[in-house]
């Protein structure tokens, strides 16, 4: 492939992402981030906050999860938060820096009536000038339209892994299913925020198999989280093996390359990332992270340690699209 070129394709076979992967790490960086400062300014990293407005008694059988039913992770549940408790969230998320703020569920799918409390709190938070995201699990096309209707920005369906791989993680729901949730936000308008989680004992092919099965949808996400497994004492994957760095900020690299005009988002494992490979990966064309002490259940790298890194990289955060503006770190 050319290093003056990177056009948005979705037609990649799983040889070429191969021969990505494949490269010398320097020619691999050096590539990623010719692509990165062709489409996004090299210097400046959106940030989001996550919040986890429903805990736990989730009936999917996520290996990863520790908010699944069907393991003994020591999570309490937690009813649906109320909308003024999430609203005073995001103002805190906003004055901290972030740009986007997420809002994450543990369903299966929501029902009707649940929804209509999420739609309130799109609403709202998107009336303080941030954009909105929700996670929510599966979705119909009118429960897509309806959050569309409310203000919703963008809607996160993970793929986590490659289809040949999914079987071994999960069993409850198919990759069709999911497939299909993100094709229902995509109708509905809704921008798409779809990734994966690496060190779940998958292969590089693995690897690749997802980064193909992202770029290859109608559209790219135009938000791609990649996530770091944290092993959570409880779950199937609870003493998985770490990843080797090295090949996390490959895949980064590879992402940024094969979508190079979606934000690439440095979100789960974080808080276990030592500065430097946390540098790295924004080497590698990283231009998103999650901010703040915790995502969902797992903790996260603190937004002071966040704005001390940035500091010393001489990076600082994006404003939002649309107008919205984020106040600065």
């Amino acid at each position: 492939m050319s290093t003056s070129e990177f056009p948005v394709r979705n037609n990649w076979q799983i040889d070429e992402i191969t021969q990505l992967f494949e490269q010398p790490f320097n020619d691999l960086l050096f590539q990623a981030q010719q692509c990165h400062r062709q489409n996004f300014d090299a210097n400046e990293v959106q940030v989001s906050t996550l919040l986890n407005i429903k805990t736990g008694a989730c009936p999917e059988d996520c290996s990863y999860c520790s908010q699944s039913v069907r393991y003994d992770s020591g999570l309490e549940r937690e009813k649906l938060m109320d909308v003024d408790a999430v609203v005073a969230a995001a103002r805190q998320a906003q004055a901290d820096g972030a740009s986007r703020f997420c809002m994450g569920a543990a369903w299966r799918s929501p029902r009707d009536r649940d929804l209509d409390v999420v739609v309130k709190m799109v609403e709202e938070v998107a009336a303080l000038g941030m954009e909105t995201c929700v996670t929510a699990g599966m979705l119909t096309d009118r429960q897509a339209e309806r959050l569309e209707r409310a203000g919703l920005d963008y809607y996160n369906h993970n793929l986590d892994t490659s289809p040949e791989f999914y079987g071994e993680v999960i069993t409850t729901r198919t990759y069709e299913d999911r497939l299909e949730t993100l094709g229902h936000a995509r109708d509905a308008g809704l921008k798409v925020c779809s990734g994966g989680i690496l060190g779940m004992g998958e292969a590089r092919k693995d690897r690749a198999g997802l980064l193909a099965q992202l770029a290859n949808l109608p559209q790219h996400p135009q938000s791609v989280p990649i996530n770091m497994l944290v092993p959570v004492a409880g779950t199937p994957l609870g003493d998985a093996d770490p990843l080797d760095p090295l090949e996390f900020v490959r895949t980064v690299a590879v992402a940024r390359i094969m979508m190079p005009k979606a934000y690439v988002r440095l979100s789960a494992g974080r808080e276990s990332m030592s500065d430097e490979l946390q540098s790295l990966c924004f080497l590698a064309g990283a231009n998103s992270i999650f901010y703040g002490d915790k995502l969902l259940t797992t903790a996260n790298a603190s937004a002071d340690h966040d704005q001390e890194l940035f500091r010393r990289l001489g990076i600082r955060p994006s404003q939002v699209a649309e107008g919205k503006v984020a106040l600065t770190a």
